[in-house]
């Protein structure tokens, strides 16, 4: 594909939040520019991509998508209705079949063993007849998520009897879920993964993640995993694109078990949680560890690009800046005095608990690393 002024790339993106903001501004200094398809009119996106304001399956609004170099998405609930209407008329990353598999947990837990990964026990729950028995099989205690649209929390409940299962059910609106067993893990790891239309895969780091309250809170690399879980991260992530034939960036979200020592040591297995078709939150730090980013990522593979791996030169983390209940902004002042710190807003209206930004930080050891994700959260969550 030519990159000269006259025949510039063009990338759509379905979706207009922070990640296609981010994507898009990876995107301009390669020569490519960005047209994002969003219904919000106050999209964060707009400032630095071309915006049309349209439903998701606007006639229009896919018809201008379908002009662009290839397209790519920034979430994976994009109705398919939408995917339908472009497969087939240009590249679109991941595909349509990739976003059948992870939209729906039941699907995409059958799919990753089929590719040799080991999940978390579940049940799938289409129906209340679903309910008896489903608790014990997982282990007696465990998760219930709607199959289809949960994110950061929202979709899901902990259930420990059967009462407790029905009532969560009920809560859900009855809809299909997928009853996950409680998994005692020594940590959340995630590691993205790039695969080319050449069948060329690239890596990005494993990433240590906490979450509260189901939102992840920060991420670390290196994360504290051995090489070998490491090397078994890579192989489980390479195994799933190469078996889903997936063409662009997935991120796949892991617990680490317990090592040999009992204590995360060395030789933890890992179960893959779930996968996200997309860039991911804790990618990130990716932004400013010295390497490549896996936005760049994201859009080489997505316009078939040359792909390499998008790993950190240097320790690094990140903190999620959430909403405040009170309506308040954090000390601006005192995360800028933070070394290392480096700000990244979304240009978005404050509600609590909604993503408004992330603040990187960048130091010469991982020790130096967590200091300053420690005083950043001091002032973000004090």
């Amino acid at each position: 594909m030519s990159r000269d002024a006259g025949t510039a790339l063009t990338l759509g993106i379905l979706g207009g939040g922070q990640l296609a903001q981010m994507l898009a501004l990876a995107a301009l200094p390669l020569g490519v520019r960005c047209v994002v398809l969003e219904p919000d009119p106050l999209a964060p996106a707009r400032l630095c991509a071309e915006h049309i304001c349209a439903p998701y399956t606007d006639p229009a609004g896919l018809e201008r998508l379908a002009q662009c170099s290839a397209v790519t998405l920034e979430f994976e609930n994009v109705p398919v209705a939408a995917t339908t209407l472009l497969e087939g008329r240009l590249p679109l990353r991941p595909a349509p079949a990739v976003l059948h598999l992870s939209r729906h947990r039941g699907r995409e837990k059958t799919a990753l063993e089929a590719a040799g990964a080991r999940v978390a026990a579940y049940r799938l729950i289409e129906t209340e007849s679903d309910l008896a028995g489903a608790l014990a099989a997982v282990g007696g205690q465990g998760f219930l998520k709607t199959a289809e649209l949960g994110y950061d929390g929202h979709g899901q409940a902990r259930v420990d009897t059967e009462a407790g299962l029905l009532a969560a059910w009920n809560k859900l609106g009855g809809v299909p879920c997928v009853l996950e067993g409680l998994v005692a893990f020594v940590r959340e790891v995630s590691l993205g993964v790039a695969r080319g239309p050449d069948g060329h895969v690239s890596f990005g780091p494993l990433t240590e993640n906490v979450h509260v309250n189901g939102i992840l809170r920060r991420s670390v690399y290196p994360a504290s995993s051995g090489p070998e879980t490491q090397a078994q991260a890579r192989s489980l992530a390479r195994a799933v694109v190469e078996a889903w034939e997936v063409v662009g960036l997935i991120t796949l979200e892991f617990f680490e078990l317990p090592g040999a020592d009992g204590k995360g040591g060395e030789g933890g297995e890992l179960i893959v949680n779930e996968v996200a078709p997309r860039v991911h939150n804790s990618g990130h730090l990716t932004q400013d560890g010295g390497g490549l980013s896996q936005f760049e990522a994201a859009v080489r593979c997505a316009l078939g690009l040359p792909l390499q791996d998008f790993l950190p030169i240097h320790p690094c983390g990140m903190v999620n800046i959430l909403g405040r209940e009170d309506g308040g902004e954090p000390d601006w002042a005192a995360l800028d005095s933070v070394p290392g710190t480096h700000l990244h807003l979304y240009h978005k209206a404050s509600r609590p608990g909604r993503k408004l930004g992330h603040v990187n930080v960048v130091a010469r050891t991982r020790e130096e690393v967590l200091d300053g994700l420690d005083a950043v959260e001091r002032i973000l969550y004090p």
